[in-house]
């Protein structure tokens, strides 16, 4: 079987709709032979290129099979962290007005991460990657993680006692999982300017 059957075989495999990248093929035969099937695939349609060295396979839309869709530029940035092994979790602006600490939506969808700084496009549809502190990534997709990326893009003045409890209640925490997320953030550095407003949250939500 030559390598473009291979390809062709693993390709019609792949979930439609779900971005992959190419590494995952070059176990099929040399570097150039891969890419060159790849391309084939895109020129027929069988594919679609949607960065540099990630593909999708169509998917029909469900009202109207005849029209197809790819994937989101969302997706493809997802995908593209997990395939080099970064970390991707949404900008402080964003986890702020989730919890409520912040009245305005974010306009552009943006991402931060310890991967380099890149954009994603599909369509109209554009996301940024901004290469961040590794200090306020942790905790990815924990609540206290998301608490800190809000608070460290707020201003301590701005935000009093039933913020804090607006954002707890978003994250769904109980009263003590709440005391725990708030002691933990009292020891991180990028809140130093926060450390005192937080204990006090902390006295006022133990009482």
């Amino acid at each position: 079987m030559s390598v473009s059957e291979r390809v062709s075989n693993r390709v019609n495999r792949m979930k439609r709709g779900v971005p992959f990248s190419i590494n995952g093929f070059y176990a099929l035969g040399t570097h150039t032979s891969v890419q060159k099937a790849m391309s084939r695939l895109a020129k027929g349609n069988i594919i679609e290129r949607v960065s540099k060295g990630f593909y999708v396979r169509p998917k029909p839309l469900a009202s109207i099979p005849s029209i197809k869709t790819t994937a989101s530029a969302e997706q493809v940035a997802e995908v593209w962290a997990k395939e080099y092994g970064y970390k991707l979790v949404r900008q402080g602006q964003e986890a702020a007005y989730r919890l409520g600490l912040q009245t305005q939506a974010p306009v552009k969808v943006i991402f931060w991460s310890n991967g380099p700084s890149r954009e994603f496009r599909m369509g109209n549809e554009v996301v940024q990657v901004r290469h961040i502190s590794e200090k306020k990534l942790r905790w990815a997709g924990k609540p206290e993680g998301t608490l800190l990326r809000g608070l460290v893009v707020t201003s301590p003045e701005s935000i009093d006692f039933s913020s804090i409890l607006g954002a707890i209640k978003r994250l769904s925490l109980s009263k003590e999982e709440a005391l725990s997320v708030l002691r933990k953030l009292t020891e991180v550095s990028v809140l130093q300017g926060w450390r005192n407003k937080l204990q006090q949250f902390e006295r006022q939500l133990a009482s």
